[in-house]
C-alpha cells in the first residue's frame, strides 16, 4: 500500500472527428483540364486543386470587355453632344425638348455602360472559378472525377473531400452526473484529455476539453464532450475509435492498494493486513475509484500498512504468513 497523488479521471470510448470537412464542388461547368494533386495528399490552404477549361470564359470576358469599350465610346459621344447642345439651347438655337432628348440619350448610355461593367466583373469572376483552390489545410480523400470529364456547376456529387486533421477532434459521452463536477473544474482552467489508441498504448495523444454540449441526451442520460488535439504525429485519424481519459483534478495523499488485494465477503469489501508479527487481520474498507490496476481506499487503511496481494483464499485472521521475495518468487 502506498500514499500518492492520483488523478481524478473519467474514462469513455471516443471517436475521432476531422476538425473541419470541405466537399469541393465547382461553381461553373466545363471540361476538367487538370487535377493538381494525388489522392491522399496533404494540401495547404490556397493550393490549386483543379483547373477547368478556361477558354470559353476567356472568350466571354473578351466579349464583355469589347461591349464595354463600344458603349463607353457612345457614352463619350453622348456627353459631348450634351455639352454642345447646352450652349445652343442657351442661345435659343435649338428647342429645349431636343436638348432634353439628348440628355436622356446620354443617361441611357451611362446606364448601359454600368451594366457592361457588371458583366465584365461577372466574366472575370467566372474565369476565376476555373481555378479551384483548397479552402483549408488538410488531407484529400478519394478523387471522384478525373481529367477530361465534363463538370456540372454545383453538382450533387463533390469532386473531392478534404479533411482537416491538424488539429483534430475526439468526441465522447459521459454520464450526466459528471456534468456539475466538470463545470466546476473547467472554471479553474483547461481540462486535459488523453487519447489511447489501444490498451498497450504507452504514449497517448494529449488534448484539452473544448466543448460540452448544450443539452443532455435524454435517451441515454449522457452528455457529449469534445476535445481538441494538435495531432502533430497524425496518429489520430477521422473515424477512429480511441479510449478517452478526461482528467478533472489531482487528489493528493490518496491511499492506494493493488486492485487484486481487495476481497469481497458477506460484510462487504476487505483486505488482509500484515501485522508486525507476520500474522494477518481482515480489515473492512471503503473503496473509491480504480485507476489502471490500483484502487483508492477511502476509509479503513492507514499510510504504511501492508496488504496481502496473493493467496488470500488460503488465509484466515490470525494466520502467520511468509512474504515472498518478488525477485525470486520465494
Amino acid at each position: 500500500m502506498i500514499q500518492k497523488t492520483v488523478p481524478v479521471q473519467i474514462q469513455a470510448i471516443g471517436n475521432v472527428e476531422a476538425y473541419s470537412t470541405v466537399s469541393v464542388k465547382s461553381q461553373i461547368g466545363g471540361i476538367l483540364n487538370r487535377v493538381h494533386f494525388k489522392e491522399g495528399q496533404d494540401v495547404r490552404k490556397g493550393d490549386i486543386l483543379f483547373t477547368i477549361d478556361p477558354r470559353p470564359y476567356e472568350a466571354a470576358l473578351k466579349q464583355a470587355e469589347a461591349n464595354l469599350a463600344k458603349d463607353n465610346a457612345q457614352l463619350e459621344n453622348a456627353r459631348e453632344e450634351v455639352r454642345r447642345y447646352a450652349e445652343l439651347v442657351k442661345k435659343g438655337y435649338v428647342a429645349q425638348q431636343q436638348y432634353d432628348q439628348i440628355r436622356t440619350n446620354a443617361a441611357a448610355f451611362e446606364a448601359t455602360v454600368n451594366a457592361d461593367k457588371a458583366l465584365v466583373e461577372n466574366a472575370h469572376l467566372q474565369l476565376k472559378y476555373c481555378y479551384i483552390y483548397s479552402p483549408i489545410n488538410g488531407r484529400t480523400g478519394t478523387l471522384i472525377v478525373n481529367e477530361g470529364n465534363l463538370i456540372k456547376a454545383n453538382a450533387d456529387t463533390s469532386m473531392v473531400v478534404i479533411n482537416q486533421i491538424q488539429p483534430i477532434y475526439v468526441t465522447f459521452s459521459v454520464p450526466e452526473q459528471n456534468l456539475s463536477e466538470m463545470k466546476k473544474y473547467m472554471a479553474e482552467g483547461k481540462l486535459k484529455i488523453e487519447a489511447f489508441l489501444s490498451r498497450e498504448d504507452m504514449k497517448p495523444e494529449q488534448g484539452v476539453l473544448t466543448f460540452i454540449d448544450n443539452s443532455v441526451d435524454m435517451s441515454t442520460g449522457t452528455i457529449k464532450l469534445k476535445g481538441t488535439f494538435s495531432n502533430k504525429g497524425k496518429r489520430l485519424w477521422p473515424g477512429q475509435f480511441v479510449n478517452a481519459v478526461l482528467t478533472l483534478t489531482l487528489q493528493p495523499n490518496a491511499i492506494v492498494v493493488p486492485s487484486q488485494s481487495i476481497q469481497t465477503g458477506q460484510k462487504g469489501q476487505y483486505v488482509f493486513i500484515i501485522k508486525n508479527d507476520l500474522t494477518v487481520e481482515d480489515r473492512p474498507i471503503i473503496v473509491g475509484r480504480t485507476l489502471n490496476s490500483e484502487t483508492i481506499i477511502e476509509k479503513g487503511l492507514q499510510s504504511g500498512e501492508k496488504v496481502v496481494t496473493d493467496g488470500q483464499l488460503r488465509l484466515v485472521p490470525g494466520v502467520k504468513i511468509q512474504i515472498k521475495d518478488k525477485a525470486d518468487g520465494k
